[in-house]
């Protein structure tokens, strides 16, 4: 049986007084919205990608206009952005479908770049796929033409997100994907 435990008068007092001493720092340090940090703090970028998968298990792949490279659509989430926003805003700038997100399937760092991404499984919903100011190119990729097309490090999402054991936490050099660390 769980016990509920009620916040005496002294508890909020505390609790405020925390509050209080955080935000007479935030202030000090020229900073109140939040958004600034401390000296020394690690800095790291969010991006999102669409695994979008229809109905015959083919996978939506664009090849970038930037440097060539076949990748999933996705791209970095806005500072005031819903990641899922982001995923469907991406897919349909650099691809032209409209997706419905169905789950999250990873979570990818580059430990070389600092860049988060978190990878969500996605139906289309609309639209046809064509080439974009973004993509050279975009096709449906098989499972088996995902690898030969992309790098390990960005192919491995697509083909986490054939698979329901997920999400999958992953780390990679930009190209390569890495050994897990020992999180103990």
């Amino acid at each position: 049986m769980t016990t509920r435990r009620s916040l005496s008068s002294s508890s909020i007092d505390d609790v405020w007084q925390v509050t209080r001493v955080a935000y007479a720092w935030r202030r000090r340090s020229g900073s109140t919205d939040g958004r600034d940090y401390p000296a020394g703090l690690p800095r790291h970028s969010v991006s999102v990608g669409g695994a979008v998968v229809d109905p015959d298990g083919r996978l939506l792949a664009i090849e970038r206009r930037d440097n060539g490279e076949w990748e999933l659509p996705g791209g970095i989430v806005e500072l005031d952005e819903d990641p899922r926003e982001a995923v469907r805003r991406e897919v349909v700038e650099e691809t032209g479908v409209v997706v419905e997100l169905e789950m999250l399937t990873g979570v990818y760092k580059n430990m070389r770049l600092g860049v988060v991404s978190l990878v969500f499984r996605c139906r289309p919903l609309a639209g046809e796929a064509h080439p974009t100011d973004e993509a050279s190119r975009v096709a449906w990729l098989t499972p088996e033409q995902v690898g030969l097309h992309m790098a390990e490090a960005f192919a491995i999402r697509l083909l986490d997100a054939l698979d329901d054991g997920g999400p999958y936490v992953r780390i990679h050099d930009g190209t390569q994907v890495l050994p897990p660390r020992d999180c103990h």
